[in-house]
């Protein structure tokens, strides 16, 4: 299921549509449902007071955005600048603090094997800061 799909009216069986779930999961949680639980662990430590839907859908809009972007331009440092710089398509969704959040989640997600070994919510938190430099045009 891509980005923004609207599957109110899908005329899809329901074996295509368990398949669709299934190869999305699988995009979105490699190393499987010990991954997802560390994520969201992650995600909670990182903001305790937001509603874990929220969070789960921020990280993988973000994903999906930051796999767009490295792979139409080509390196990382691109594909963060656009991001965190340029992008407006989602900014009712994501504000610029959200953007450096979850791309450092993003970031550290695309780093874990199977041992699912995600750094501390403090090591984030040294990543946030850090994409926040990158931030040209100032908080908004």
């Amino acid at each position: 299921m891509a980005l923004g799909e609207f599957t109110m009216f899908s005329w899809k069986s329901k074996e295509a549509r368990d398949r669709e779930q299934r190869e999305y999961s699988e995009w979105a949680f490699p190393h499987g449902p010990q991954q997802r639980t560390k994520l969201e662990a992650l995600l909670r430590e990182l903001r305790p007071r937001e509603r874990l839907e929220f969070m789960m859908m921020g990280f993988l809009t973000s994903k999906e955005l930051y796999e767009r972007y490295l792979k139409d331009l080509g390196s990382r440092e691109a594909a963060l600048d656009y991001m965190i710089n340029e992008e407006k398509k989602y900014k009712q969704i994501l504000s610029r603090k959200d953007i450096t959040t979850y791309l450092a989640v993003v970031l550290a997600d695309a780093e874990v094997d199977e041992s699912c070994a995600y750094p501390s919510a403090d090591e984030i938190r040294v990543n946030i800061a850090e994409l926040d430099k990158l931030d040209k045009k100032g908080k908004k």
